[in-house]
């Protein structure tokens, strides 16, 4: 089995290369190695899997069709787990451009490429931030999300429909996922646990918006990776239970399926900050900021659809989770981080 995984230098990208690795796939990993955060961090990841003798790794930008679909038919690639996105919603705010490029051109390249190699199953991510507007809790994956509030989840809600227009017209196997708050070692910089750490370990003030009002389901990245490897031969059928005239959002009478991936246990974020602290031995200096735009106030996912399709719930608590990140910071900022956290005193 050939995957090939985009975004394999990103944070989801480059743990989800590792497991497919150690598992004895063999994996084709592209990333174009944008500067949308430090490009250093994104090399080091990597330089991880350039040593796996079953790994290729590429540098290729999606928005370039003749090279993806070159790709993918010389590599005879059987599975596409399409992570390669223009992340953050605040970033949205000012760069709307980049997530329609990337968003949404590269993800029809995407698609385009695994109808014309007759790909057989194709994996990407979703967003919990398709939830938008919806304020009732769990969000479950066959509630509507048709009222997002800021451009990244409008066009994480629009992959979702050009994926199911593919399943629909070609047979092509699509399985959209709903990522909750992710986080862990090596992650992305630009995700507030890592800022929060950084300007912690350096004494810096963090800014807390909503005054700290929020409600987090943070998903630790080994319970991401566990999911969607789970889900990697859980090919999509056709319900022929799907009702027309009361239709599920989450399945369809095509080769179509979207769930949520998340601990399935919000948590506040005062109590995340603090379980920061602990771990780090840093006391924050907080500035409380009113609501950003394009941000909700809480997610929490229903996981129904995981458990009962492939049996797995995430179960990693926050403590365990963050102290592994914590271990990992300051394993890879080495001396640096030490030198922050000295020269801003300790606990």
């Amino acid at each position: 089995m050939t995957i090939l995984v985009t975004g394999a230098a990103g944070f989801i990208g480059y743990h989800l290369c590792a497991r497919l690795l150690a598992e004895g796939k063999r994996v084709v990993g592209i990333d174009n190695f944008n500067d949308y955060y430090d490009v250093q961090l994104k090399r080091d990841r990597f330089a991880q899997l350039l040593p796996h003798t079953s790994f290729k790794g590429v540098e290729l930008d999606i928005s370039d069709y003749d090279g993806l679909i070159q790709l993918v038919r010389e590599e005879r690639v059987e599975h596409i787990i399409h992570l390669a996105a223009q992340a953050g919603v605040r970033y949205s705010l000012t760069n709307p451009f980049a997530y329609l490029e990337t968003n949404l051109k590269g993800f029809g390249h995407v698609l385009e490429a695994s109808r014309q190699a007759g790909v057989k199953h194709l994996i990407y991510a979703s967003s919990s931030s398709v939830y938008g507007a919806n304020e009732r809790m769990p969000f479950s994956a066959t509630d509507s999300v048709d009222h997002p509030v800021s451009l990244y989840a409008a066009t994480k809600k629009a992959n979702e429909l050009m994926a199911h227009t593919y399943s629909h017209l070609y047979g092509l196997p699509t399985t959209g996922l709903r990522f909750f708050t992710v986080y862990g070692p090596w992650g992305r910089p630009d995700m507030a646990y890592f800022s929060f750490t950084k300007k912690m370990m350096a004494g810096e003030p963090i800014e807390v918006f909503n005054e700290g009002k929020m409600l987090r389901d943070f998903t630790y990245i080994d319970d991401i990776v566990e999911g969607i490897y789970r889900l990697l031969s859980n090919v999509p059928q056709p319900d022929p239970a799907w009702d027309r005239s009361n239709p599920d959002p989450s399945s369809s009478y095509a080769p179509f399926k979207v769930y949520n991936i998340g601990n399935n246990k919000p948590v506040e974020l005062m109590h995340f900050i603090r379980t920061i602290e602990s771990s780090i031995g840093r006391d924050a200096v907080i500035e409380y900021k009113p609501m950003q735009p394009g941000d909700v106030p809480a997610t929490y996912a229903n996981i129904d659809g995981l458990m009962k399709d492939v049996g797995f719930k995430p179960d990693t608590t926050i403590e365990e989770g963050i102290g592994k990140f914590a271990e990992w910071y300051k394993a890879y900022y080495g001396e640096k981080a030490e030198t922050l956290a000295t020269a801003g005193g300790s606990k």
